[in-house]
């Protein structure tokens, strides 16, 4: 779109990535442990959260995890209400769907170490990518899977 178009609707920036979990405070520990900066836990409920996501008596708690550059990048959302459904095997990186998240970090290898040792692992290796970049997906919570690039 050229500044000619500006009247013309439709997308003018990235805002968030809206991420339901179950268990806010370990997705939140994840986040934190990969770099975010979360903030603090907010409850919301009412007819506009009812309208907007098409259920009803809905009561969220909402953590805004901001990235480095200052950022909103996730809405983590546990809902309180209503419940969610059955538990879902971990999908797999090929499943259709919003699969992974990718972000820059200056070590691979040091993030990955991190990870490990807060008892989460990768999903396959870290590779290189025709010495360009060091790639590597990392599983959180909930199956939430980060892929990691490191520039070479």
């Amino acid at each position: 779109m050229t500044p000619t178009d500006s009247h013309r609707p439709g997308v003018r920036s990235f805002v968030h990535l809206g991420l339901v979990v179950e268990d806010l405070d370990e997705t939140v520990r994840f986040l934190t442990l990969l770099g975010f900066d979360c903030g603090k836990p907010g409850v919301f409920g009412g007819e506009w959260i009812d309208r907007i996501i098409g259920l009803e008596n809905v009561t969220v708690e909402v953590v805004m995890a901001r990235g480095p550059d200052g950022s909103d990048m996730f809405e983590v959302v546990r809902f309180q209400s209503p419940a969610a459904g059955a538990q879902e095997p971990e999908p797999a990186a090929n499943r259709p769907g919003l699969r992974h998240v990718a972000f820059k970090v200056d070590d691979v290898r040091a993030v990955v170490d991190r990870v490990r040792e807060a008892g989460w692992d990768t999903v396959g290796e870290i590779v290189d990518y025709e010495s360009m970049f060091l790639l590597c997906y990392v599983r959180g919570p909930e199956g939430l899977i980060v892929e990691l690039a490191e520039r070479l």
